[in-house]
């Protein structure tokens, strides 16, 4: 061997030494510097908080949430030979058809078998998945360096509003709507209480747990585990009780079938307290499945529904002239024969009078003689009275989106015409929600009180938080008060009604008919209603009822009536109302 030849051998090692150095260092660096996809040391797990619920005052639920899971799995993992035992399990635990399972399951890779899994299936299914870890289910699969092996995963996808007894407390309960959150699923009121008390029975902090992982992945608690509580929304009770509730709707289906009525709504509030113990409409939706023909129906019409109340708004009248010492219950009119002409305008009455005294003219409800006595109101008396007794102003209850409705300006009520049509319900625009309120001051005698739905709210723990109390106003004096309830009894013992009547029991009211204004003409629809009291002798209860354009029959003595009767009867059948033996 020549020296050339050595000196090529020494150098070509070398060289494959330089090489091969060259080699590791390069591997070194790759492993160093390259993200190696290690599993963390440092976890975090996500307990999102839900909103409150929705409880009556007898303890029944009426809306409340859960948690919506979504199950998903990487078919890549699966084995092949154990893949129809996945299946069969897997619908075993979670309820799904195994049909669709494999269907789902054809397509390659990370693959959602379901986004609406409840509590208590995931609880299920997160047991699944580690049984199906222990009977190796699961194969791992290398994508270039990485070697994967996934099973199933459960994660929180969102919450869901439940509402357990369908349409019952609609359109008053309201609804909600959904909206996407970084791929999760929240809710929010819309309209009624969900709306009304949104800042309260929303979400209020969600949970967090990070900590250090053990080699199942499950969080270690220790000292330096941090822990964030998960707070859920505020619970909102209600003075409503739901076997009353559901009854009085009931009572309204029914007679808005036998009406062809449009619509009914009533409502039955404890006069001293201002609480509203039943609020129902014959129109109501299932919140979860909101239909197109639902649409008419997601109004409240007990605040939204703006009308001419008619002859309900006589006892306001009349409640003002003795406040303001206008006239005395001793007092008379003349009824001009059923017949009465003021300036251009011939009003008439269906019970054709001559003499009468003032309270006939609310008992017999006469235009003619409560449109006499308007005129003796000045204009601020009468303006300012209507205002005291909370028309063209929201009540305060506790829902959103309340109308004020409408009264004339203050000057108007200088004309003649204009004092009349007020007094006896045209030309005015109410509430359902303002009249019940206003008839409320008689049975409370004298003072107007803010009507509540919701009785107190408590936390998740269940401490018990108090809402603001209802504002109190003195409308009329209490001897005011007591004369015109007394009169309001008169129109059930003998006059428009009779129909109300119910023996061992302190009832009195007011009805009223009133035609229906379509494109600026007044039509042949009427709007017909009844409010006021029914009482014992320890408890009060206002009570009113309004059927929106009945058919069958228009007079408010043959549809509100019977109709507040109804509830009456109701009321002493669940020990509201105990009759005097």
């Amino acid at each position: 061997m020549d020296q050339t030849t050595k000196l090529y051998k020494i150098v070509s090692i070398f060289l494959l030494f330089v090489f091969g150095i060259a080699i590791f260092l390069a591997v070194l660096f790759k492993i160093v510097v390259e993200d190696r996809r290690l599993p963390r040391l440092i976890v975090e797990e996500k307990n999102r908080a839900i909103r409150g619920s929705i409880v009556s005052s007898d303890g029944y639920q009426v809306a409340y949430s859960n948690k919506l899971y979504k199950v998903a799995v990487n078919t890549r993992c699966i084995d092949p030979n154990k893949k129809e035992l996945f299946v069969k399990l897997f619908s075993i635990f979670s309820g799904m058809n195994p049909k669709i399972i494999r269907k789902k399951l054809r397509k390659k890779g990370y693959v959602v078998l379901s986004y609406n899994i409840d509590t208590k299936t995931a609880y299920q299914l997160k047991s699944l998945a580690r049984k199906l870890y222990r009977m190796d289910m699961f194969v791992p699969y290398k994508v270039g360096n990485r070697v994967i092996k996934q099973g199933l995963t459960i994660l929180e996808s969102g919450e869901s509003r439940a509402f357990p007894y369908k349409d019952t407390l609609t359109p008053v309960l309201g609804y909600v709507r959904k909206y996407e959150d970084h791929q999760y699923t929240k809710i929010a009121g819309v309209k009624g209480i969900e709306k009304y008390y949104e800042a309260k029975i929303r979400p209020r902090q969600d949970g967090i747990i990070r900590g250090k992982r053990d080699i199942g992945n499950n969080i270690i608690f220790n000292k330096e585990t941090f822990v964030k509580k998960r707070i859920d929304g505020y619970n909102v009770h209600l003075n409503i009780n739901m076997l009353f509730q559901k009854n009085l709707e009931k009572i309204l289906d029914t007679h808005k079938k036998d009406l062809e009525a449009k619509e009914i709504i009533a409502a039955v509030m404890e006069s001293d307290s201002g609480k509203i113990l039943a609020i129902a409409s014959s129109n109501r939706f299932y919140p979860k499945h909101i239909r197109k023909k639902d649409y008419n129906a997601l109004n409240a019409k007990v605040i939204e529904y703006e009308f001419e109340p008619g002859s309900v708004m006589k006892p306001i009248t009349f409640a003002l002239l003795l406040q303001n010492r206008h006239i005395s219950l001793y007092d008379i009119v003349f009824g001009y024969n059923g017949r009465y002409k003021l300036g251009r305008k011939i009003i008439t009455d269906e019970h054709k009078m001559g003499w009468m005294g003032v309270e006939d003219v609310i008992v017999y409800s006469s235009n003619i003689g409560i449109a006499q006595l308007a005129q003796k109101l000045s204009q601020t008396e009468f303006y300012n009275g209507l205002k005291k007794f909370g028309f063209s102003q929201k009540t305060g209850i506790d829902l959103p989106y309340e109308h004020s409705g409408y009264l004339i300006p203050v000057h108007k009520f200088r004309s003649e015409i204009y004092k009349a049509t007020v007094g006896y319900g045209y030309g005015i625009k109410t509430t359902f929600m303002q009249l019940l309120n206003a008839y409320n001051v008689f049975n409370n005698d004298g003072v107007r009180i803010t009507p509540r739905i919701a009785s107190f709210l408590t936390t998740p723990s269940g401490k018990r938080v108090a809402l603001k109390p209802p504002k109190r106003v003195r409308v009329i004096d209490e001897k005011t008060a007591a004369m015109v309830r007394n009169v309001l009894r008169k129109v059930v013992e003998k006059g428009t009604g009779t129909v109300a009547k119910v023996e061992g029991l302190f009832i009195g009211g007011k009805t009223g008919t009133a035609h229906r204004v379509k494109h600026g003409r007044y039509v042949h629809l009427y709007n017909s209603s009844f409010f006021g009291f029914a009482d014992d002798r320890t408890h009060r209860y206002t009570i009113g009822v309004t059927v929106i354009e009945p058919h069958t029959r228009h007079f408010a003595s043959q549809t509100a009536v019977p109709v507040f009767r109804d509830i009456v009867l109701e009321m002493v059948n669940e020990g509201y109302l105990i009759p005097k033996q």
